[in-house]
């Protein structure tokens, strides 16, 4: 029995937890270090997480102070202003709360949908929110696309891949603040575990934006959980834009890029969701020359046609080969406009 091994046995908080450091039948790329470069890494890399999870707690009152007025807003001003919204998509607006975050995705505290994606207060408070699109391929390899209902309060009857949200201001979609989702019991036990190592293998993961889409994915498209395991979504890159909706709504979103490659079973849903359909990389193109051209009523959501200019296309043959680990980069955020 390797070292590692046996204080994997001493130590069953980690082991449950290995596979998120690379360990126990997971072979992601190695780094060999020393024990002082194991220490000073690990230090440097826990310790920053472990006060943040400190600092959010110490914030969670002005938070909550936040959205109380937030809350007092909707019920009263917010809702008067726009009665003629749609039922299900007020409820959402006032109801969800989206995750602030700074341009480097440090998070800074909360707010309404609605407030979040309201161009007057992008504009002043320069709110930034956090984001995910979620590209799911089949088995012939051809991405859902789902056009948005007419009842959505940002670009309705646009189409867009195959399904974009926010994770919500929840433990559970929160836990990739820290990379592993781990408590600081356990991250202090993984400190401890690390420095009697001379090998560190890690592979980081963004389980709280995997979380988010697994929800969203059932919500407006009804693909049951069981089809979308989440550890099957290969994040491959975040970027940051700001696109107006109409004179009073828009994004400013810090985006997620999440892959996944399944055959699912669908069932929209018709407040979200108008119409949904597969494309090639042929039909995509084609799709692409009638929006450019205005034909048959095409519109493409602005943060789906940056990733297809900037990105899709070349990593759709990664997506065939399977080899999409290859081009993932989570230390980048890309500012496209």
């Amino acid at each position: 029995m390797s070292a590692s091994s046996s204080l994997l046995r001493t130590f069953p908080t980690i082991r449950s937890r290995a596979v998120l450091l690379g360990g126990v039948g997971t072979t992601p790329r190695s780094l060999t270090l020393s024990p002082k470069a194991v220490l000073s890494t690990t230090a440097a890399a826990f310790a920053p997480l472990i006060l943040r999870r400190r600092i959010r707690s110490l914030s969670a009152p002005l938070c909550a102070a936040r959205t109380d007025e937030v809350v007092a807003m909707g019920k009263n001003d917010g809702e008067v202003a726009d009665a003629g919204m749609d039922a299900v998509q007020r409820r959402l607006m006032f109801e969800d709360e989206c995750i602030l975050v700074d341009e480097h995705d440090n998070v800074i505290g909360h707010d309404s949908k609605y407030n979040c994606h309201l161009m007057e207060k992008i504009e002043s408070e320069n709110l930034l929110h956090r984001a995910f699109s979620v590209f799911l391929f089949n088995s012939k390899f051809e991405l859902l696309l789902q056009q948005r209902s007419a009842t959505k309060v940002t670009f309705p009857l646009v189409w867009t891949n195959t399904c974009c949200s926010h994770p919500l201001y929840r433990e559970s979609e929160l836990i990739e603040e820290n990379y592993l989702g781990l408590s600081e019991s356990q991250l202090l036990q993984i400190f401890c575990f690390l420095i009697l190592l001379t090998a560190l293998t890690v592979t980081f993961s963004w389980p709280g934006v995997r979380n988010a889409a697994q929800r969203k994915l059932f919500d407006e498209l009804g693909i049951p959980a069981d089809d979308l395991p989440v550890n099957q979504f290969t994040p491959l890159g975040r970027i940051l834009y700001k696109a107006p909706s109409d004179g009073k709504w828009g994004e400013h979103e810090l985006d997620y890029l999440l892959f996944i490659a399944r055959d699912v079973n669908l069932h929209p849903n018709p407040d979200e969701v108008a119409a949904v359909r597969y494309v090639d990389r042929d039909q995509l193109r084609e799709l692409l020359r009638k929006a450019d051209a205005g034909e048959d009523g095409i519109k493409l959501s602005p943060w789906f046609r940056l990733v297809v200019d900037n990105f899709l296309l070349k990593w759709w043959d990664h997506v065939e080969k399977g080899t999409l680990q290859e081009v993932a980069d989570m230390k980048s955020i890309h500012k496209l406009t």
